[in-house]
């Protein structure tokens, strides 16, 4: 008998659970390295068939098509194939959707809620709070050659007063004046801290992102070192700016790009290159797949079909005479690579035309051509003013053997009198106290940036600018 009721009760839970109506909103916040994105999907019903929109408000993209929309037993199935996303999830008691979030190979858990779900407040005790102790204002200054308005903060010990001045420039990808990443925000960490210690500092969003005017997605690195010599050029107008100390500070592609700068300029007094790349950017990106691909675990078989695609389509990259051209080559080469693997080569998910033309579109792109062919060694022999370059041991990203051996050996050949190339111990691409270096702990660390290297760096400025 006690069987017999508890199927019973079990029967009529389903039940209350199969008739729940799942039209309307639904709320989430998907969490990626240590980024929290909201995610709203709008669902409604009309004679027995479902249909649905996606919003991510904080890309600014509303109203994005569900091409399918399916509930049954409870389950809720949603697909965009456009950006090749699915979404399964399972309605529980309490009317919440406990599912996984897939994109591109990559799964992730998305519970959904009917209410708007606040995001986590997330501890970065290194971030400064306003009022600073010092002086800072915004301001905007010209790429007149490149028709691009670039809006910054100028930090400065004090509103009076004539101070050595960095101009800080960001790795790869969009990034605002304080290299937002993985809900860290580096540079108003090194900025804050080099102002309290007397320098000045000029940090600013990149041309196209934030407050910034100008194409992004159509520049390469060549594009936004103009960017930075028009940064120097601002502050040589400024009076509170020691004009024969203003120096460099890059991170990641920033740390090739101030090179670049330093080559051809005697305003540059000094650089401070931090996870520089100091061989061929191509060999760059297969050790860091190699690497990254370790760390998550990858057997080695895996890696080695990896290391083979990838060096087939660097190589496509490096020989093809324009962007039409390499588009089609890297079509044709991963049609014929899907028709031999496809199991392994398409994420699930995503149909071969959609996989090939998310890859050509992140692959046939200006700045990842120019990128890619970049060997900065020639440009680092050019480099005359001191330099510090700083790597952490653990980078998975800019591995530190390779490319700090590369930056020194670079500088000794052009005869710079004056390089400090040092590795620092347990510190990640980010310069934070990591267990593994991966890329997936970025955002659960909570330092920002070490405060053994940020130490590092002021020692060095203040010695050069004496």
């Amino acid at each position: 008998m006690k069987k017999t009721l508890l199927f019973a009760l079990a029967m009529l839970t389903s039940l209350s659970i199969y008739a729940q109506d799942i039209t309307g909103q639904w709320h989430g916040l998907l969490k990626v390295q240590g980024i929290q994105l909201p995610i709203v999907f709008h669902i409604s019903e009309s004679d027995g068939v479902y249909s649905a929109t996606m919003d991510s408000p904080d890309q600014g993209a509303f109203g994005i098509p569900v091409a399918t929309t399916t509930y049954e037993e409870a389950v809720v199935k949603l697909e965009i194939s456009s950006a090749a996303i699915q979404y399964t999830g399972s309605l529980d008691e309490n009317n919440r959707m406990v599912g996984r979030f897939k994109q591109g190979g990559i799964e992730l858990p998305l519970d959904l809620s009917r209410e708007a779900i606040e995001k986590e407040v997330v501890r970065r005790p290194q971030e400064p709070t306003k009022p600073y102790p010092y002086y800072s204002e915004d301001v905007v200054f010209h790429n007149h050659d490149a028709n691009v308005a670039l809006a910054g903060t100028l930090t400065l010990p004090e509103k009076e007063g004539i101070y050595p001045v960095v101009i800080l420039i960001t790795g790869s990808g969009p990034q605002n004046r304080d290299e937002e990443i993985a809900g860290h925000k580096p540079f108003l960490v090194i900025s804050d801290y080099l102002t309290r210690k007397g320098i000045g500092v000029l940090r600013f969003d990149d041309r196209g992102v934030g407050e910034s005017t100008g194409n992004f997605a159509t520049a390469t690195s060549a594009d936004f070192a103009t960017d930075v010599e028009s940064a120097i050029a601002y502050l040589k107008t400024r009076e509170e700016v020691d004009k024969t100390n203003i120096g460099l500070l890059g991170h990641s592609e920033g740390g090739l790009i101030a090179p670049m700068v330093a080559s051809k300029s005697t305003d540059v007094a000094f650089l401070v290159l931090l996870a520089a790349p100091g061989i061929r950017v191509d060999e760059l990106m297969m050790e860091q797949a190699k690497q990254i691909g370790k760390a998550m675990g990858l057997s080695e078989e895996t890696l080695l079909e990896n290391a083979a695609t990838n060096r087939k389509i660097y190589d496509l990259m490096l020989q093809s005479e324009s962007l039409e051209e390499l588009e089609d080559d890297v079509t044709s080469y991963l049609s014929n690579r899907i028709k031999e693997d496809s199991s392994n080569m398409l994420p699930e998910g995503m149909n071969k035309e959609e996989f090939i033309s998310m890859q050509v579109a992140q692959i046939a792109s200006p700045w990842m051509r120019y990128f890619i062919a970049y060997d900065p060694a020639p440009v680092l022999e050019k480099v005359t003013c001191p330099v510090l370059a700083l790597n952490g041991e653990k980078d998975l990203q800019v591995t530190p053997k390779e490319n700090l051996e590369g930056i020194r050996k670079a500088l000794e050949k052009g005869g710079n009198p004056n390089a400090t190339v040092k590795e620092l111990a347990n510190l990640n691409h980010l310069f934070q106290e990591s267990i593994t270096g991966s890329p997936d702990e970025y955002g659960s660390i909570e330092e920002t940036f070490s405060t053994a290297a940020l130490q590092e760096i002021a020692d060095w400025i203040i010695k050069q600018v004496k």
